[in-house]
């Protein structure tokens, strides 16, 4: 080998390393962070933008300036669809990371290892509300079941909180569906999640008292849920000079007697300073108890004196009754059996269940939701200031309602519901009202209501800072049952319809409605994402299987074949020439 041969060789070798080199340099720069400032991006060329996060979550990301550590309890073995969900974990996280370097997780299987360790494991979860999905696999060799952890546990600091990754099976909707909606809200229970554990203080949420409200038992199951999250308490309006901006949303949950003009102005200033208000009510006196008691009944107003007030904001609840074919049933007896009374079950259109037709962050991908008694709500109310109404809750189409006076009784329940009456379309129910709320109490304000502010070193506003509310018109939204046992009353879940056996979604609709009173970020935007559920079609990839099988096979031999004769006739040619 001559000198010149092997320079050109070793200069061959050194461009070839350099360029290695730089490759090299430039994938380790694009990947590279600088704080929680990445080098690197991404196209996301999906018709939802499925891989892209929401400016809140992103500006979330960016505050976050201590590590998340996520561990993942869904790793195994799984059939399609929780390794989809899977996946879909796994690649949200990544998204989170991408956008900051705080971002660390990991994977794990409860169910590897010992039998004594797996069992210890399992009961520890338990212990912490982790309460497995039972899996039934099929395979050739039969039927078996598997314990699925559907879970992320969440740790900044010294604090944690536990996501289920996985939405409650709804009767009548397919599993992929609900798997769908899983993937779907993961970006938003990850961003809540992170969002609560960076709280230093839990927001406020009061409950009012004095006016009949909903009691602590009735409520029970509700507060335990939002004591996870925030700071849960009642107040008497009468025992306090003015609510100020300590509480993050104030519910007043089926009150039953009036309000004074006192309180009315508490409530309004405390709005007027950009205050949240859940409010239930029930505006006849009426109820199932009640009704069994007696032959006829005849429903009456309550007495709220708040009519007024709601008006101002651009709201009127009806004192009227909403029926709806879309109902749950009730027990009555109808005979006896030797002494003991039999009962069959009737549709009783007074129990309304709402199935939420709006695509809002509040009531998207939740299940039905069970309302008793509830009225129509008026959206057509004008007001001084321009303000964004949006119905979360309506009845079905086939629905109707009654205004007072009305003589109710069982009666009617021993024939079929005659469909042709309940025409009057979908009545609002729940409305979402936001915007800049006008006091009734303008040119108005009494000496005395003067001084309360003054003690509290609060002006008087006549026009609201940007803030919302939510109105349902149904008391009984919240309300828990309760069974006794040895003397002790304990309270039953939150939505549950003892008499159809079934969970109704009340619980989430009333947890999401506080999320959004209370979230001032945006990260409840990140519900209302869409991740399109694209199915195979399992028939038409059946009748083409055959075809597509021998494309896949054939064609890259058929293009190398062509390739190669293609190469070597050229090369032929061109040697020809030569010679």
């Amino acid at each position: 080998m001559t000198a010149t041969s092997k320079n050109k060789k070793t200069q061959a070798l050194t461009q070839f390393g350099l360029l290695v080199g730089i490759l090299v340099f430039i994938n380790i720069l694009a990947n590279a962070r600088f704080g929680n400032f990445s080098l690197y991006h991404y196209l996301d060329l999906t018709e939802e933008n499925r891989f892209t996060l929401t400016a809140a979550t992103k500006q979330l990301l960016s505050k976050t300036d201590e590590i998340v550590y996520v561990n993942v309890l869904l790793e195994g073995s799984f059939p399609a669809g929780f390794k989809r969900l899977q996946t879909a974990t796994r690649e949200m996280l990544e998204d989170f990371r991408s956008e900051s370097g705080f971002i660390e997780f990991s994977f794990e299987d409860p169910g590897l290892g010992a039998t004594e360790k797996i069992n210890a494991r399992r009961e520890q979860l338990a212990k912490d509300g982790i309460i497995p999905v039972n899996l039934r696999v099929k395979s050739k060799d039969g039927t078996s079941e598997q314990l699925i952890y559907p879970y992320a546990i969440f740790h900044y600091k010294d604090r944690s909180i536990t996501v289920n990754l996985l939405e409650n099976e709804v009767p009548g909707i397919p599993k992929e569906v609900i798997l769908n909606s899983s993937i779907s809200l993961l970006e938003y229970k990850f961003a809540n999640a992170i969002q609560k554990l960076r709280n230093q203080r839990k927001p406020m949420v009061l409950l009012t008292t004095g006016h009949g409200e909903l009691n602590e038992l009735e409520t029970a199951d509700l507060e335990k849920t939002l004591r996870q999250f925030y700071e849960v308490g009642r107040i008497h309006l009468d025992s306090i000079v003015g609510l100020g901006k300590e509480p993050g949303v104030l519910i007043v949950a089926k009150p039953r007697f009036s309000f004074s003009e006192k309180d009315n102005f508490k409530i309004d200033q405390y709005v007027m300073n950009g205050g949240r208000v859940l409010w239930m009510l029930d505006p006849l006196r009426i109820d199932l108890d009640s009704l069994r008691n007696r032959k006829v009944y005849m429903p009456t107003e309550y007495p709220l004196n708040i009519s007024d007030l709601l008006f101002s904001y651009g709201i009127r609840v009806q004192p009227n009754l909403v029926l709806d074919m879309q109902c749950t049933r009730i027990p009555l007896a109808t005979g006896f059996v030797g002494n003991a009374p039999q009962f069959d079950y009737f549709r009783y259109p007074y129990h309304v269940v709402v199935t939420p037709p709006s695509v809002h962050p509040i009531v998207k991908n939740i299940g039905p939701i069970n309302l008793f008694y509830p009225a129509t709500i008026d959206t057509s109310v004008v007001t001084k200031n321009p303000i964004k109404r949006t119905v979360l809750l309506q009845s079905s189409p086939n629905s109707r309602y009654q205004f007072l006076p009305i003589s109710m009784d069982f009666e009617f329940l021993r024939y079929d519901l005659d469909a042709s009456k309940f025409d009057k379309g979908p009545q609002p129910v729940g409305v979402l009202v936001e915007g800049q709320f006008s006091s009734p109490f303008e040119n108005r304000v009494s000496p005395e209501m003067a001084a309360t502010l003054q003690q509290i070193g609060q002006p008087f506003k006549a026009l609201s800072e940007p803030t919302r509310m939510i109105v349902v018109s149904d008391g009984d939204l919240a309300r828990n049952g309760y069974k006794v046992t040895d003397n002790t009353a304990r309270p039953t879940a939150l939505g549950l319809n003892e008499f159809e056996g079934y969970q109704f979604a009340n619980k989430d609709f009333l947890t999401n409605a506080i999320e959004y009173l209370m979230d001032d970020n945006g990260i409840i935007e990140a519900r209302g994402k869409e991740v399109k559920l694209r199915l195979l079609d399992t028939v038409k990839a059946d009748a083409e299987k055959a075809g597509w099988q021998f494309f896949n096979i054939a064609a890259p031999l058929l293009f190398l074949g062509l390739f190669g004769w293609l190469y070597n006739w050229r090369r032929k040619k061109r040697f020809a020439k030569t010679q």
